[in-house]
């Protein structure tokens, strides 16, 4: 009974972890901002397709090589929703977060110096001693 205690008293404690419940929140976030967003795809963004192309859904798209059945439509319609859903959250989540720090003094700190490697000539701070994406060991006075 001990065991079974303490195990109880470690979920508690897993459960209220602030991150847990973060996590929690924002999966049922993202579960009612993904119904939003399939709504707007279906009784927007589909009919304006289907006024344009003459199709309203594009799952019946496909074509056969050899008796196998290649269905891209619903490749096209994944990757329209997967556009909309990214311009959804770009637009009316990241910006107006990044608007809100902003204004809140948060994130103020302006981008380390870069430099280009000059291996590979990638873009890294000016404070490194090895390229990120080449891994050349970079001299002391490499950005000279």
């Amino acid at each position: 009974m001990k065991r079974v205690s303490s195990v109880l008293k470690e979920f508690r404690t897993f459960a209220v972890r602030a991150n847990a419940v973060d996590l929690a929140i924002a999966v049922a976030l993202g579960g009612a901002f993904t119904a939003v967003v399939q709504a707007i795809v279906a009784g927007l963004f589909t009919p304006f397709i289907a006024a344009i192309f003459g199709q309203p859904n594009f799952t019946s798209l496909h074509f056969t090589v050899n008796g196998s059945l290649f269905q891209y439509g619903l490749f096209v319609n994944a990757a329209i929703t997967l556009f909309v859903v990214a311009f959804a959250l770009f637009f009316f989540v990241v910006k107006p977060l990044y608007a809100i720090r902003s204004r809140l003094g948060y994130d103020t700190s302006p981008p380390p110096p870069m430099a280009a490697c000059p291996s590979c000539f990638t873009d890294i701070d000016l404070r490194a001693t090895r390229c990120p994406a080449c891994t050349e060991q970079l001299s002391a006075d490499w950005n000279k």
